[in-house]
């Protein structure tokens, strides 16, 4: 006989308790302790080493066979990926609702299945009918009878499915809605989606089939569910941008077969995603030319160099405290540059509301777009214009110094192919940067100096001019 009994599980780290916690000692998280039924056997089976199915072996022993990608037909995936799908993979894939993570996994589905290979692609929707799925292809364009759609949710009959047909590929949509049958704990709790997404790993193990699941997100921008699924399944993909603009960014923060600093840009179009093979163009495209607190930024996403404006707006505060907002960058790598230029550069930001934004949708962590930052938010609170063809790459350090970023040729290089004239970089960096035809290279050693140099011309300008 069975004997149930219950148990309190955290939602964010799986931490487990006899009884209801208000704060989880492990994560120190609030109110994420859920109560499950937990089935608890008498009797415990024992497992002898002579019938281990893989027993240990010396390392020495160990040959290490190639890993053969499969192109999914999509390059901004393949890249973010580290050149395609390694078979036996997980890769979960996380994003807000409407997104468009089952736009993108379709669209993969139907050029998995026309590389010339003739296996299946398995689609399993726990949220959505066949028939829907039917309409999101067809307005995709995704013609195919290699394409096997099923609605299920128990994980024993979705294990079923994936043996009896044997595809090259199969995909979870979602791994919330999963449950296994033998838990009577409901779905999309902490013990449901672990199990579920144990079964899958297995599956994609011992039979080489790549599987790719689709995570919900909480409130927070976290994929939902216990933080140990990030760490159980092979790479993970985050899927960001807002819903309601049409561009979409696609970043792995874990990748176990390639690098995690690459990055995809989509564009998101009434028949589906489309890869934005020019990112800096279309960041740049609607960019104020002559508008005070606007900058142009060179980072590098990975191996991609990556154009971004970086916009600020300095305004008169009505309140004790004043307002600062980010968005695209780290508050508190804002908040350091704000410090600096009240320190090093006398702007009087005590009592001024400060907003700084990079524009597309786009998030930036390197340090490199700090001295975009101080430029912008110079500009805007001196309502200074800055030469729209000067791009600025450099890292700002609390003594105000401009410190050097690796591949500043690279930047360089593609601020020059789309038609700057001016790039103003940290001084060490300048014999690094190599030769240019047609841009100019300003290397600066404080912040000071940058800000002199970015809106020194424009002050003589207008003071000329004001004088005429």
């Amino acid at each position: 006989m069975a004997k149930t009994h219950t148990k309190f599980v955290c939602g964010q780290c799986a931490c487990e308790s006899p009884k209801w916690l208000g704060r989880c000692p492990d994560c120190q998280a609030w109110n994420t302790f859920e109560e499950e039924v937990v089935a608890r056997t008498t009797t415990v089976s024992k497992r002898s080493v002579d019938s281990m199915f893989n027993p240990p072996r010396p390392i020495t022993e160990i040959v290490i066979g190639e890993h053969h990608r499969r192109g999914t037909g999509i390059g901004e995936l393949d890249r973010v990926l580290g050149g395609g799908i390694v078979p036996g993979s997980v890769v979960l894939i996380g994003g807000d609702p409407g997104i468009g993570k089952s736009t993108l996994l379709t669209q993969v589905a139907r050029n998995l299945n026309g590389n010339g290979e003739r296996k299946i692609t398995l689609y399993i929707s726990g949220e959505e009918s066949p028939e829907q799925i039917k309409l999101r292809a067809d307005r995709l364009g995704v013609v195919t009878d290699r394409l096997y759609v099923v609605s299920e949710t128990n994980i024993e009959q979705v294990e079923a499915c994936i043996t009896s047909l044997n595809p090259g590929a199969v995909i979870i949509d979602s791994i919330q809605t999963m449950y296994d049958p033998n838990l009577e704990s409901a779905p999309a709790t902490v013990s449901q989606v672990r199990s579920s997404t144990a079964v899958l790993i297995r599956i994609a193990k011992s039979t080489d089939i790549p599987i790719l699941i689709v995570g919900h997100v909480n409130k927070d921008g976290a994929i939902a569910g216990p933080r140990v699924l990030e760490h159980m399944v092979d790479t993970v993909l985050y899927f960001e941008g807002d819903r309601h603009q049409s561009y979409r960014v696609l970043r792995a923060v874990k990748n176990r077969f390639g690098s995690t600093d690459e990055l995809g840009i989509f564009e998101m179009r009434e028949d589906g995603l489309i890869e934005v093979a020019n990112p800096s163009e279309i960041l740049l495209s609607e960019r104020p030319l002559h508008g005070p607190g606007s900058v142009v930024a060179a980072t590098i996403e990975g191996t991609r160099p990556l154009l971004v404006e970086v916009q600020a707006l300095v305004a008169q505060s009505y309140i004790t405290v004043p307002r600062r907002m980010v968005s695209g960058v780290d508050f508190n790598r804002a908040m350091l540059i704000l410090a600096v230029l009240t320190k090093r550069v006398g702007l009087g930001l005590s009592n001024q509301d400060v907003y700084i934004n990079v524009t597309g949708g786009v998030k930036v962590t390197e340090p490199a777009l700090d001295l975009a930052m101080a430029v912008a938010v110079a500009s805007n609170a001196r309502d200074l214009p800055v030469d729209p063809g000067t791009v600025f790459v450099g890292e700002i350090g609390l003594a105000g110094e401009v410190r050097g970023v690796n591949q500043v040729e690279k930047r360089i290089r593609e601020a020059e192919r789309l038609g700057f004239e001016r790039a103003i970089v940290p001084k060490h960096s300048v014999s690094r940067a190599g030769k240019f035809e047609s841009i100019k290279v300003v290397g600066v050693e404080s912040v000071f100096q940058a800000v002199e140099v970015a809106l020194g011309g424009v002050r003589q300008t207008k003071k000329a001019k004001s004088e005429e």
